[in-house]
């Protein structure tokens, strides 16, 4: 990594800026190098990514795995893969899950970081915040819309559902995502790696 880049992430490693907000406190989670080809660009760390200090740690992350057809070692391979969540750090738990992402984090860092990152073929948007945040007036709808026009936003961008066990019944209503949408995001990913 360059110089640059070794002190940016330390930077937002180190971040503390919504600690106040934060039930367990501030522990950004990235993964991320000059020479990653494909950002994951998700919601937040969940309790047990917060607990681990591992990105995508969980039942999501092995769901997500198997969508992008890749090993736990290329996954986690930050010349492969940037991990990137909308907010670096566990929101805490609402009524129904976990809390959106702080508000604070990909303004203050996506950009930095991705200006360092000259080797990005293609985004991947996991979620609604992800969606919001980078294709603003560009959103269709609602997220299923994004997802099935994911063609739309290529090639920078590439839509997808949050890959949690909850999102199941979506995916079971939506025969057309599994068919095509992941079909085409594994040949993409494969021809990128």
């Amino acid at each position: 990594m360059t110089n640059n880049f070794d002190k940016l992430i330390e930077e937002v490693r180190a971040c503390k800026v919504c600690e106040p907000f934060l039930p367990l406190g501030a522990n950004p989670i990235v993964q991320a190098n000059p020479m990653s080809k494909i950002a994951i660009i998700g919601q937040a760390p969940g309790l047990r990514v917060h607990e681990t200090g591992v990105p995508w740690n969980d039942a999501s992350g092995n769901e997500l795995r198997k969508w992008l057809n890749v090993t736990v070692d290329q996954f986690y391979n930050p010349e492969l893969f940037a991990l990137l969540p909308i907010g670096f750090c566990y929101p805490g738990k609402g009524k129904s899950g976990d809390l959106p992402p702080r508000k604070e984090c990909a303004p203050l860092w996506h950009t930095s970081l991705l200006d360092e990152m000259k080797e990005i073929q293609l985004i991947l948007l996991i979620g609604q915040y992800s969606q919001k945040y980078y294709l603003k007036n560009k959103m269709n709808k609602n997220i299923t819309e994004n997802i099935l026009n994911f063609n739309d936003y290529l090639p920078d961008y590439f839509p997808l559902p949050h890959p949690s066990p909850r999102n199941f019944i979506w995916m079971n209503k939506n025969p057309w995502f599994k068919e095509n949408v992941l079909t085409e995001l594994k040949n993409r990913v494969k021809n990128i790696l």
